[in-house]
């Protein structure tokens, strides 16, 4: 109980605002390229609450992964439906890799500075790392090419009329895949996102700044970083 408790204190916040930036990013560029639907429905908003999906956020404690309930987009209210749809994907994983940057920035300058006061800072490097984290997942896991995943809608957007309707038939069927994935094969789901996640990890926190994290007895009290 303590251990969950920690868990959540720790992964709370960040993930909340992971997942609320990433969905209002998708809401905000499709306002802005014609759409307001997310906009009518209350969606464009700060607001975390319009946008958790219990089941989500409840695997994104448990076990690192997890989505909120998508923006509603009507892609034919588009000006130019086909390529907007790529800007409308693409601007959830940019939003996460712009906040992942940001939290690897803070906890390099906490680092930098912790020296005068440690104990008062570890509660806070210890929630961005996982805001770097957690928004590294997200940008990564949701640039996966298999519709309804951003990343599949991109695809899309940008392959060959032929192919792109090939692909579209996926989505009624997508999620079931990706879910099957997460729930009963999270090594392979694994295999796909841990070496570029990984790769980020060192680019935006820091070797160092890592090694540090992992001196910390809570942090590895936490079991939830791949490093």
């Amino acid at each position: 109980m303590e251990d969950f408790l920690l868990k959540v204190s720790i992964m709370l916040v960040p993930g909340l605002m992971a997942i609320t930036g990433h969905e209002l990013a998708h809401g905000l560029v499709a306002f802005r390229l014609g759409d307001d639907t997310a906009y009518r429905m209350g969606r464009l908003t700060l607001n975390p609450l319009k946008h958790i999906d219990v089941f989500g956020m409840l695997l994104l404690l448990l076990i690192g992964i997890g989505w909120a309930k998508p923006v509603p987009v009507n892609f034919t209210n588009l000006r130019n439906p086909r390529r907007d749809m790529i800007w409308v994907a693409a601007a959830g994983p940019i939003t996460n890799l712009i906040l992942a940057s940001g939290c690897g920035i803070l906890l390099r300058l906490t680092y930098q500075w912790g020296g005068s006061m440690p104990a008062v800072l570890v509660p806070v490097q210890l929630m961005l790392a996982f805001g770097a984290f957690i928004n590294l997942v997200l940008a990564i896991f949701n640039m996966l090419p298999i519709p309804p995943m951003d990343g599949g809608r991109v695809m899309i957007g940008l392959l060959p009329a032929r192919a792109a309707m090939l692909l579209s038939k996926v989505e009624s069927y997508g999620m079931f895949l990706i879910l099957f994935l997460v729930v009963l094969f999270p090594s392979i789901l694994g295999q796909i996102i841990g070496p570029p996640l990984y790769w980020g990890l060192e680019t935006i926190i820091g070797t160092e700044v890592m090694g540090y994290l992992r001196s910390i007895p809570a942090f590895a009290q936490l079991r939830i970083f791949p490093f």
